[in-house]
């Protein structure tokens, strides 16, 4: 091919070669520095992209199976509060059945002590009956059992079960709504009734509490999974906004002289025409 020709501009074709591979890098750099990632979507690079999807979905369905754990510990929660209110009451019942197992109390003071006395059961009842949240009670007859997700897939679940405290319930045992402390010999009898369901309830919210730890333990472990999550596809994706404002300065540069090059190759056609005159 001739060094001199009008037709045929190799240092233009060349030129524009690379002027345009510059300013596709420069694009490239300016979509990085614009979304601030390295790889906004399949085409940048299917493979890493793929990977990274995946685990935003995983870290995305965590926030439902955390959801999940502060629903069932907030539930587990009100059923130990509402759990400690009727232990205290049956501590206060048994002090007015061990008053009332007095031989030497007059009638009015048998009775006194005996309003009292069912005046506190039926509190129980109330703290049973109120102890709701999110329309689910774990402490009353045929009570929810927390059921609370423990992973991505729901392949997994972490369960409390359900007390029930309510009177003449499994934890109550014979203590009924019906049950008083009218005579001396009811009031001895009951003690032995109030010493058992104690036990008992305390026992139940024992083992509300462990549900609750392990609810609280299992949802501080999935905060930081997610967390250690989204770091990771940060690590796949995440542009290096440092390093791609240096190589946006370098390649503003090459455009420019790659634009004057182009220039320069264009013009040597002209010089040609400095021969016929």
């Amino acid at each position: 091919m001739p060094y001199n020709s009008v037709n045929t501009n190799v240092g233009a074709m060349v030129a524009l070669q690379n002027l345009n591979a510059t300013n596709s890098d420069l694009q490239t750099t300016q979509a990085r520095i614009n979304t601030g990632k390295r790889i906004a979507s399949a085409k940048d690079n299917g493979a890493i992209w793929a990977i990274a999807q995946n685990q935003r979905a995983t870290s995305n369905s965590l926030n439902a199976v955390k959801e999940s754990l502060q629903r069932g510990q907030s539930t587990v929660d009100v059923a130990i509060s509402a759990g400690e209110s009727i232990s205290d009451l049956l501590v206060l019942m048994k002090e007015k059945a061990l008053a009332a197992s007095d031989t030497t109390l007059d009638a009015n003071s048998l009775q006194a002590l005996n309003d009292d006395f069912t005046s506190l059961r039926d509190q129980i009842t109330k703290a049973v009956d109120n102890a709701v949240f999110n329309g689910a009670n774990m402490i009353k007859n045929g009570g929810t059992t927390v059921a609370a997700l423990a992973n991505a897939d729901a392949s997994s679940l972490i369960t409390v079960l359900a007390q029930d405290l309510s009177l003449g319930g499994t934890v109550m045992g014979a203590l009924t709504a019906a049950s008083s402390i009218g005579t001396q010999s009811a009031a001895s009898a009951m003690i032995g009734t109030l010493n058992t369901a104690i036990i008992n309830v305390s026992s139940a919210l024992s083992k509300l509490g462990t549900g609750s730890k392990s609810l609280a333990s299992h949802l501080s472990f999935v905060m930081k999974l997610q967390d250690t999550l989204d770091a990771g596809v940060g690590n796949l994706v995440d542009a290096d906004l440092a390093k791609e404002s240096a190589r946006l300065q370098a390649l503003q540069t090459k455009q420019q002289l790659g634009i004057q090059a182009l220039s320069i190759a264009n013009g040597s056609s002209a010089i040609l025409l400095g021969l016929f005159r």
